[in-house]
């Protein structure tokens, strides 16, 4: 029978699917700085996708993660007569409901965007106190673990690491909290192994019958900062294969970061779709048409 949908967040479409499974649909929405822009970026959902499915085969031995599949082969009968489900192919995954923790954990390997802005001002992220003297995008010694809030509308806020064991528990927080490291330092070499940096990225986990899993989307240009590591230079914004493409020219117009958000020209929706579909290639070592021509309906 056909899915129901049970929620629209800023980027993906929730569909119940039945037997505590769920069909999470990743649409072509871009959000920059928590408010949904007007213009969508084409294939970007289906990157998401892609990407989530690549790194969960590449961490399974440091966490279990909520996909089932991305096969519509193997999807609930009846699926693709889901009211509203447009273009689904190559962007829905199959997944195990989970019971999400309310904190997402945000892991930096490199000082930049709001944690550099933070430094700046205190010497210290998250109640991280850090050397002194670093500079906007300078490696960090450690990967940091920079916890905020879930927000449903409006921004994420950040929080101590005492703070968010509060809300989730400290053993769930230092399991969560491990968890992370430990995949942010596995992908990192993955990036650096397709000439990519990590500079940072954001995991969200929820509890699948009584285990805490790796749920959400997975180290995608969403939720992460890929550099490209052949033009890294400290002190300065390297060029990126994500949204900050988006941030930047926002930020070049001015916009005061509130909605509504300004429509976005041609030109940067087509050079940020680009950027998008090299991640994946770089990361992946396939040709994105590959990806595509993977699955079908039949």
């Amino acid at each position: 029978m056909p899915a129901i949908k049970i929620r629209s967040g800023k980027v993906r479409e929730i569909y119940e699917a039945g037997n505590g499974q769920l069909l999470m649909v990743a649409t072509d929405r871009v959000s920059a700085y928590d408010v949904v822009l007007p213009d969508p970026i084409p294939d970007k959902g289906k990157v998401l996708t892609g990407l989530t499915v690549f790194f969960a085969s590449r961490i399974e031995d440091i966490t279990d993660t909520h996909l089932i599949t991305s096969d519509p082969a193997q999807f609930p009968e009846g699926w693709e007569d889901t009211e509203g489900l447009d273009d689904p192919i190559g962007r829905t995954m199959l997944v195990h409901k989970a019971e999400m923790i309310p904190v997402e954990f945000v892991v930096r390997g490199y000082l930049f965007g709001s944690a550099y802005e933070e430094y700046a001002r205190s010497g210290s992220v998250a109640g991280i106190k850090l050397p002194t003297g670093l500079s906007m995008g300078q490696k960090l010694e450690h990967p940091i673990l920079t916890p905020t809030t879930k927000a449903e509308v409006d921004h994420d806020e950040p929080l101590t690491h005492a703070e968010a064991a509060e809300v989730c528990g400290t053993a769930v927080f230092e399991e969560a909290r491990d968890k992370a490291t430990a995949v942010f330092e596995r992908a990192s070499k993955i990036c650096e192994d397709a000439g990519l940096i990590l500079a940072d990225t954001k995991f969200e986990f929820g509890f699948v019958s009584g285990e805490l899993v790796l749920a959400d989307e997975i180290l995608t240009p969403d939720s992460s900062r890929f550099w490209s590591a052949a033009e890294y230079e400290i002190g300065k914004s390297p060029p990126s294969y994500d949204k900050q493409f988006v941030r930047d020219y926002l930020d070049s117009i001015g916009w005061d970061r509130k909605p509504p958000a300004p429509r976005l020209p041609e030109e940067i929706v087509y050079a940020t779709r680009r950027r998008y579909l090299e991640a994946y290639e770089k990361l992946t070592g396939e040709p994105f048409s590959e990806y595509l021509n993977r699955y079908t309906a039949g």
